[in-house]
C-alpha cells in the first residue's frame, strides 16, 4: 500500500504514493471510512454514538472529508461532520459531543503534496498499527482485490455542528489566567490550522498582543513549511520577535498540535527545556509523575525531581505518550518534537494549551522566558542526527556491542539508549533509534561540555562509518 498506513495514522503523497489507480482522493478514503466502521468502530456506532469527522485546510481536504464520510456512513457509522478544524479541535469535538471515535483529515506537518487521516477512539484514546490500523490495512487490500463488502443493514445517518470553535475557544480560554502584565507575542502559523482559533483567543485577552504572522490558512503553504522542528521555518518568527521587540515567539505545525518557542532574543529553546519549564508549573500545584520522551536532555527529570515531582521516561510516540499519560495518571508530559500532553485536554497534544502555559507563567513573572530557561540549558546535546545505513540491525548491533565492551549502562525501552557515567559527574549518553519508515537510525547524544559531546559524537559516528543524511 506504498507505506500510506505509518505508526501513527495514515499519510501519503496524493497522486504518487496514493497513485491514480488506487486513488486516496476517491477509492481509498472511501475504503477507509468503510473499513473503521466495519472494524475499530463497530462495538460503538451500535450505540449510536457518532464519528466526529473534521479536517484542515490542504486543497485536496474537502474530497477526502466527504469520501470518508460517505464511507462510514455506509458501513453503518452515523458520522457528525464538524468541518474545518485543527486536530486538538477534533480531540475536544468526540469529548464534548459525546463521540465514539474521530477523524482528522491532516497530514500534520507535511508539504502541500501530503494528505491523511489521524484516527482516534472513544475519549480521543490514540489508535495507531498495533491498536487498529493494521486492520484497517488489510480490510482495504482485501477490498481493493476482492471487492467492497456489501453495505451495512442500517445506512449511519450525516449530521453537522457549526458552533464547534466557539465551544473549543470558551473551554481553552478558561485555562488562561487573565493576570494583569501585559505580553507581546509573535506567532507564526505557517498557513496551518492555528490560524482558525487564534483570532478568537486573543480577542478575549486583550493584554495579550498577538503579532502574526501568515495566519491565513492556505494548503499549498506559501510561505514556508508549516514543521518548526526545522530550524529554517522558525527564521520568521525568530526575526520578528528580535526587530519588534517581543516577549516570545510561537511557531506551530500545521495541524496545530504541537508548536516551538523562541525567548525575546529570538534564540530557539528547544521542546525538551519547555517540557521541565511546564513541568515545574503543574508541580506547584500538584506533585505527582511528569513524562518525558527519552531523547530529552537530562535536565528534564533532574528539574523534576527538584520540584518535587516523578519523572517518568516514556517512549517517542503521541499514542505511547498519551497510553503512558492515562496509566501514571500524569498531569502532564512533553516530546523533544513539540508534542505536550495534558490530562485536562483529554490527555492529548495540544500546542494551544503549551502556548497558553507559557503565557500564565510570563504574565505573572517579573523575569523574561531566557531567564526562565537559564537553569535548564545545563548540558550540550547534538540534536536529533540521521544516518542512512545499509543495515539498520546490523548497526545497531555493533554499537550494542561496543558500548557493552565499555561496561556502558544499556537499555532498549526505545532503540538503544547507553548511558557512560553519570553527566554531571562529565558522563555523556545517547539513544539510537530505527525509523519507522525509512533505512535511518535516529541519533541524540547529549555531555556535560561541547567538547565532550564533539567528542563522543565522532565516537558514535566513526562506529556507524557513515556521515549524516541530507534532507530529514
Amino acid at each position: 500500500m506504498a507505506g500510506i498506513f505509518k505508526a501513527y495514522d495514515i499519510r501519503g503523497i496524493v497522486g504518487e504514493t496514493l497513485s491514480e489507480q488506487t486513488p486516496l482522493t476517491n477509492g481509498r478514503a472511501y475504503l477507509i471510512g468503510r473499513a473503521l466502521a466495519d472494524g475499530v468502530f463497530a462495538s460503538q456506532h451500535r450505540a449510536s454514538r457518532p464519528i466526529a469527522l473534521t479536517r484542515d485546510m490542504r486543497t485536496h481536504g474537502q474530497t477526502l472529508y466527504a469520501n470518508l464520510s460517505q464511507g462510514l456512513r455506509d458501513g453503518g457509522c452515523d458520522v457528525l461532520e464538524v468541518g474545518l478544524c485543527a486536530t486538538p479541535m477534533n480531540y475536544f469535538a468526540i469529548n464534548f459531543y459525546d463521540c465514539a471515535g474521530g477523524v482528522q483529515v491532516t497530514a500534520s506537518h507535511n508539504g502541500p503534496e501530503y494528505n491523511g487521516f489521524k484516527v482516534s477512539g472513544p475519549k480521543a484514546a490514540p489508535l495507531d498499527f498495533s491498536t487498529g490500523l493494521d486492520a484497517v490495512e488489510a480490510y482495504v487490500l482485501n477490498a481493493e482485490k476482492n471487492g467492497v463488502p456489501p453495505l451495512a443493514d442500517k445506512i449511519g445517518e450525516r449530521k453537522t455542528v457549526d458552533n464547534v470553535l466557539e465551544e473549543y475557544l470558551k473551554w481553552m480560554n478558561g485555562f488562561t489566567l487573565a493576570g494583569d502584565k501585559s505580553l507581546k507575542i509573535g506567532i507564526d502559523c505557517g498557513n496551518g490550522m492555528g490560524g482558525l482559533f487564534l483570532p478568537g483567543f486573543f480577542e478575549a485577552f486583550p493584554q495579550f498582543e498577538a503579532t502574526p504572522l501568515f495566519w491565513e490558512l492556505d494548503g499549498n503553504f506559501p510561505n514556508h513549511e508549516a514543521d518548526p522542528l526545522k530550524s529554517e521555518n522558525l527564521v520568521d518568527v525568530q526575526k520578528l520577535v528580535r526587530e519588534n521587540g517581543l516577549d516570545f515567539g510561537v511557531a506551530f505545525d500545521g495541524d496545530a498540535d504541537r508548536c516551538m518557542f523562541v525567548d525575546e532574543n529570538g534564540d530557539s529553546i528547544s521542546s525538551d527545556l519547555i517540557t521541565a519549564l511546564i513541568a515545574g508549573e503543574v508541580l506547584k500545584v500538584e506533585s505527582g509523575p511528569i513524562l518525558y520522551d527519552l531523547r530529552s536532555s537530562q535536565a528534564v527529570p533532574e528539574w523534576i525531581t527538584e520540584h518535587g515531582g516523578r519523572p517518568v521516561r516514556g517512549r517517542v510516540g503521541h499514542s505511547f505518550m498519551k497510553r503512558l499519560l492515562k496509566k501514571e495518571g500524569a498531569k502532564f508530559g512533553g516530546e523533544l518534537s513539540g508534542h505536550y500532553y495534558f490530562a485536562s485536554c483529554f490527555g492529548t497534544d495540544s500546542g494551544l494549551m503549551a502556548m497558553i502555559q507559557i503565557i500564565n507563567l510570563l504574565s505573572q513573572s517579573k523575569q523574561p522566558l531566557s531567564a526562565h530557561i537559564a537553569p535548564l540549558r545545563r548540558y550540550y546535546a547534538t540534536g536529533e542526527i540521521n544516518y542512512r545505513v545499509p543495515d539498520v540491525k546490523a548497526a545497531l548491533a555493533e554499537i550494542e556491542a561496543h558500548f557493552a565492551a565499555q561496561n556502558g549502562k544499556l537499555d532498549y525501552l526505545d532503540g538503544l539508549t547507553v548511558e557512560i557515567g553519570e553527566i554531571k559527574d562529565g558522563g555523556w549518553w545517547f539513544n539510537l533509534r530505527s525509523s519507522n519508515t525509512e533505512p535511518l537510525l535516529r541519533l541524540n547524544l547529549e555531555a556535560s561540555t561541547p567538547e565532550l559531546r564533539d567528542k563522543y559524537l565522532a565516537e558514535v559516528q566513526g562506529i556507524l562509518g557513515v556521515e549524516p543524511a541530507q534532507g530529514h
